[in-house]
């Protein structure tokens, strides 16, 4: 028990420094808590961010190359398409089918078929040259001068051993020397099949230049001084930024290493000088390659290493400098605060704490004194506080109560409608009646429900009303049919939305005189999920500009503004806003001819049928 006591003791003296200051204590454990992990995480962040920078590039490099590879393949099959097009052409198919030179000669299909192929290069710019050689060293070109190579030094080329007997296309990188420059291309070499033998005749080749390769490879951005090139199946140079190398061999021991896999990057030596992406494009035979410095590469996690161990090291200077001094300034400014905030939590705000110093506790203690002196004022504040709250609640109640007096005058006005409707009955003037129990309807139908969605049945209802005062204003001149089918009654449909509408046909219809005006309100359904309202009139119509101005009203008119078209486009945003902006209003019209108004809603289900085969139908009639 002794031992135990006394190994308690030498660990708190010697490992916990318990009689230690405390700059010891925090120099000694910064070092052994902070220190060394930093240390550890600092070596581990760099190594990690090495591998995930080079990894990050091969795949940068990769998705480049696999958008390059696409497009390359899609541009190259264009061109075996051509020369399908050429070798399936009438005249080449004759030219095929001749067995001797004499025959060739005697039939003077030669010319024929030097404008077919004139007519293929020609199509394209970058296409260079189109070649037909036979087996009898006959060369047929689509320039107008002689072919820089014999057949028999075309024969004597590397690739030409290595075309296909079948007619499949053969891809390879040559240079043409012409008269008065050399010419990197790629060339699309085929057989030519006879017809007649369906043996070998000879070959065609369309040779391309790199135009549009190299717009393709311009484009791609590869760090500072990366590039991109391609090699054959054969390694050689299909493309390279130097189109001296066009052509040429490339790296042997590099095509090795990239011919045991598809795609991959690896070093470029030994020294590591080069970092390669690679990828296999095997519709073309060909292996597109990035190439980016390593040193390059690397330039990033440098950077990094020196920015985490250099932020490391001030850090911890700074940190042991400042933390010997803040340790002997700390407590003691601490402990004054802690006093202080004992006596306000009690309730005691008198008083205020010395703020000794500027630093971080100088101002907590210069903010706590703000905080104190805050508080009290907050107290007197809340008072005066509820005292306004309650005072805006009494001019509440009074606003309610004024609004409700408001809302007595339609009631009033309803009132005196059925009083003016039973004075007309007294009196027999049947019309005068009818007028007023009409008007009494309609505003009920405003009085009694304030959901702004109703169904076509009820705004039809109020919509007859309204016709029916019309009415009795212009007798003859106005007459209305109300044909909708059964099935669309039950619809939903915005509150208000059919009235403005007719408003709106009969004050630019009937008032402008044009005599007898019809109003005609029909439904049918539009598609699986909608149905239309329509409402058609025989006024005056509309000019194709006017109809014009009246669907950009519909679009984008402030309908808080006024102005004209105010009701359609009121109507219209209210659909909109309740039903989503596929919905809403379309307007058909012809000057002379009238206008019909197309109100666009969605159809809802409701257990049957949409359209019931021999349904029932809503209608009514003007007398």
């Amino acid at each position: 028990m002794l031992s135990w006591t006394r190994f308690l003791d030498r660990f708190q003296r010697y490992i916990l420094l318990r009689n230690r200051p405390l700059t010891v204590k925090m120099f000694f454990y910064s070092a052994l808590i902070v220190v060394f992990p930093l240390l550890l995480v600092g070596a581990i962040s760099y190594q990690r961010s090495s591998e995930v920078l080079e990894q990050e590039a091969g795949q940068y490099s990769w998705q480049i190359i696999e958008q390059v590879k696409t497009h390359v393949e899609y541009y190259v099959q264009d061109f075996e398409i051509d020369t399908l097009r050429i070798i399936n052409h009438p005249d080449m198919n004759r030219f095929l089918k001749m067995r001797t030179t004499d025959e060739i000669r005697q039939s003077g299909i030669r010319t024929d078929i030097e404008q077919v192929l004139k007519n293929a290069a020609y199509s394209r710019s970058d296409i260079s040259n189109i070649t037909v050689v036979l087996h009898d060293e006959q060369v047929i070109d689509a320039i107008d001068f002689d072919s820089p190579y014999s057949a028999r030094q075309l024969e004597q080329e590397y690739w030409y051993e290595t075309i296909p007997e079948d007619s499949t296309p053969k891809l390879i990188s040559r240079v043409i020397r012409w008269k008065d420059h050399p010419e990197q291309v790629i060339s699309i070499v085929r057989r030519l099949i006879s017809p007649n033998t369906l043996e070998p005749v000879g070959i065609m080749i369309m040779d391309v230049n790199f135009k549009r390769i190299q717009e393709i490879a311009e484009k791609v951005a590869i760090g500072r001084t990366g590039f991109l090139y391609m090699i054959d199946s054969q390694n050689h140079y299909v493309y390279h930024p130097d189109l001296q190398q066009v052509g040429k061999p490339a790296n042997a021991r590099n095509f090795e290493t990239l011919k045991r896999t598809e795609s991959g990057s690896m070093m470029e030596d030994e020294q590591g000088s080069h970092f390669l992406t690679f990828s296999l494009s095997h519709y073309l035979g060909w292996r597109l390659v990035t190439s980016i410095p390593y040193s390059e590469l690397t330039s990033g996690t440098g950077y990094i290493g020196r920015t985490i161990f250099g932020t490391l090291a001030v850090t911890l200077v700074a940190a042991y400098v400042l933390g010997i001094g803040f340790a002997a300034s700390l407590l003691r400014p601490i402990r004054r605060l802690h006093r202080f905030m004992k006596k306000v939590e009690v309730g005691d705000f008198s008083g205020k704490l010395e703020v000794r110093s500027k630093d971080e506790l100088g101002l907590l203690t210069h903010g706590f004194n703000k905080m104190v002196e805050k508080l009290e004022e907050l107290l007197e504040e809340i008072y005066f506080t509820r005292l306004r709250e309650t005072e805006a609640l009494l001019r509440q109640k009074e606003t309610e109560l004024k609004a409700l007096q408001s809302q007595m005058n339609p009631h009033f006005l309803y009132n005196s409608l059925e009083t003016l409707r039973g004075m007309a009955l007294d009196q027999d003037m049947d019309d005068m009646a009818g007028m007023t129990a009409s008007l009494a309807k309609l505003l009920r139908y405003h009085l009694k429900n304030d959901s702004p969605i109703v169904t076509l049945r009820e705004e039809l209802r109020f919509c007859e009303l309204y016709l029916r005062i019309q009415k009795y204003r212009f007798d003859d001149k106005l007459e209305y049919e109300l044909s909708v089918p059964e099935w669309a009654m039950d619809q939903e449909i915005a509150k208000f939305s059919l009235q403005p509408i007719v408003e709106n046909s009969m004050i630019h219809g009937i008032e402008p005189g044009i005599g007898l005006m019809r109003i005609h309100i029909t439904a049918s359904r539009d598609t699986e999920h909608s149905f239309h309202v329509s409402v058609q009139d025989t006024g005056v119509g509309m000019s194709e500009e006017q109809l014009h101005s009246i669907h950009q009203d519909l679009k984008g008119k402030d309908v808080l503004a006024g102005g004209a078209h105010i009701g359609i486009a009121n109507v219209h945003r209210r659909i909109a806003y309740l039903y989503g902006t596929v919905y809403g209003l379309l307007l058909q019209s012809k000057r002379g001819e009238g206008t019909m108004v197309h109100i666009r809603l969605p159809y809802k289900e409701k257990g049957e049928p949409a359209i019931e085969e021999g349904g029932g139908e809503w209608r009514i009639e003007s007398c």
